[in-house]
């Protein structure tokens, strides 16, 4: 493994670890009330294309970082996406 794989495995095991305490947390709690929808649509967005950019060069530490916190984002934004759509029924709108 070379110098530039370490430091990419490190940048990424850093930024996914530095996401995964809230969105454990979001998932535990099912308080999704303090999150942005179109924030988290782009943010779920950006972190596709990165995985998709890891894929294309064939680049494993973009493309595990990715994955991990693309699986996170996207099951956090169905949640946001899924209880605005009940209360909205609920609250009959």
């Amino acid at each position: 493994m070379t110098l530039t794989d370490t430091i990419g495995y490190l940048a990424a095991t850093l930024t996914t670890a530095a996401f995964v305490p809230q969105a454990l947390l979001t998932l535990r709690t099912r308080d999704v009330s303090g999150i942005s929808l179109g924030m988290y649509a782009v943010f779920t967005a950006g972190v596709a294309m990165w995985l998709a950019y890891g894929v294309a060069l064939g680049e494993w530490p973009i493309i595990a970082a990715n994955a991990a916190t693309l699986g996170l984002a996207a099951t956090i934004l169905g949640m946001k996406l899924s209880i605005e759509r009940r209360n909205r029924r609920r609250d009959g709108a």
